[in-house]
């Protein structure tokens, strides 16, 4: 028998018994799905932490902690292979204050080597980088962190005894500096946080630059970046001041590596810890990631099978059930020289049709399921959450990749291929004069 003839063989049986096999297609079609949507949650839920942390750094960073970084130990690590640059920033630790014509902020000073800042990446919104000693660039924020005490008891003197809702409360504007920046002098001066009182010895920086704005709108910058050339001065103002039995540095140092692609960070910072260094990459946190998700996806898709096991059962009834009411036809095609192979190999057919096209059907209705569920649940969740724009939020809560339709698909077809083996074992066990003697 060719096997176009086979195909058509395995047809008109399926065409005598439409309702039944459509049952059977329909538990497949379920179970199939249900392993897809169930699986296809894990991915996404994955895909939106991956991006929630790549938003938030920079994919080639690394970031080492000892409490003995010096300059020294930065130009060593800027010989290890494939790395772009190394920024060593050094905050200054005690009281800060920062005073511009009427206005002051408590903002941080961070000094560093703006040549390796701008290898790194340290993008700028207005101005220019510091090319001198007393020149330096301040954080996006830092205009709104400046504030004048006589105008914020105007602004709570004007605010008193009105009955504000809280999101009135909310977009209040707090008085603060409004005016140029770039070319502005400050005067910047450093004290005791035991004390909270400035050393009283000014030192005149005059703001060359404006740093971009944090890629997330939460993020606030009011920090001053200076040239590395401005430690001496600070750290003399600091020696003439601090208690003789003191030990404590006016500077915490933090210095990041950058590597020149993301593929070479891992050996980086492997590098690194074979140093004796302690480090943290992104690259570690998303292996950390992908190895929780592999658990889970794992679990998932064995949750899934369980359905798909379960429709296996109908598979079984039905391919069961056609074998029972097919005896007399197995007896004739034995009688007319039909060898059991080609017997088992027909039945087999027809529980594997029932598998791919369940499995068609389930791919194609999980992709409308995971499209319409990315649709509709941002806006359902920030309907019940109160929270406007949650729709807007670039969250992703199903993700159906190749790789998984074609671990369901294997999963799917080769269950109804095993659910149809053993009545296909059966029919090919059939006696035949015991068949022919069956009544049709």
């Amino acid at each position: 028998m060719q096997f176009n003839d086979q195909i058509d063989f395995v047809s008109q049986h399926i065409k005598k018994n439409k309702l039944r096999v459509f049952m059977t297609i329909l538990a497949a079609t379920m179970g199939t799905a249900f392993l897809i949507i169930l699986a296809s949650v894990g991915f996404g839920i994955q895909d939106t932490l991956k991006k929630e942390i790549l938003d938030n750094r920079l994919v080639t960073q690394i970031e080492v902690y000892s409490a003995d970084l010096d300059k020294e130990k930065a130009e060593h690590m800027k010989k290890l292979d494939h790395v772009k640059a190394v920024v060593l920033r050094q905050e200054v630790n005690g009281f800060q204050e920062t005073t511009l014509d009427k206005y002051t902020t408590s903002s941080t000073l961070i000094v560093s080597d703006f040549g390796e800042e701008q290898k790194a990446g340290f993008a700028l919104d207005k101005g220019r980088l510091p090319q001198s000693q007393y020149e330096v660039v301040v954080g996006s924020d830092f205009a709104e962190s400046l504030t004048n005490e006589d105008e914020i008891e105007k602004f709570q003197a004007e605010q008193e005894g009105k009955e504000l809702s809280e999101q009135e409360q909310a977009e209040l504007e707090w008085p603060h500096y409004e005016g140029e920046l770039l070319g502005q002098e400050i005067t910047y001066e450093i004290g005791s946080y035991e004390t909270n009182e400035s050393y009283k010895e000014p030192v005149k920086l005059t703001i060359v630059g404006i740093a971009k704005a944090p890629s997330k709108d939460f993020i606030s910058d009011i920090k001053l970046y200076a040239d590395a050339s401005l430690i001496s001065e600070l750290e003399a103002i600091y020696d003439r001041h601090k208690p003789e039995e003191s030990e404590e540095s006016l500077f915490n140092p933090n210095l990041n590596i950058y590597a020149d692609e993301l593929q070479h960070v891992k050996g980086i910072t492997n590098s690194l810890k074979d140093e004796g260094y302690s480090v943290y990459s992104i690259s570690e946190e998303l292996e950390q990631i992908d190895v929780f998700f592999l658990a889970l996806k794992a679990g998932l898709i064995f949750v899934g099978t369980i359905a798909i096991l379960i429709s296996s059962i109908g598979i079984f009834n039905t391919m069961t059930m056609a074998v029972t009411e097919r005896t007399r036809e197995i007896g004739v095609m034995k009688a007319l020289g039909a060898k059991p192979k080609l017997i088992q190999r027909l039945f087999l057919l027809e529980s594997a049709w029932i598998g791919i096209i369940g499995t068609v059907i389930a791919v194609i209705l999980s992709y409308a399921i995971s499209i319409l569920a990315n649709y509709l649940l941002p806006i359902i969740v920030g309907a019940a959450l109160g929270e406007e724009g949650f729709g807007d939020l670039d969250v992703t809560f199903s993700i159906i990749p190749w790789q998984l339709v074609v671990i369901a698909s294997t999963i799917s077809i080769s269950v109804a291929m095993i659910s149809g083996w053993r009545p296909a074992r059966k029919a090919t066990q059939i006696d035949v004069i015991d068949a022919l003697r069956r009544e049709l």
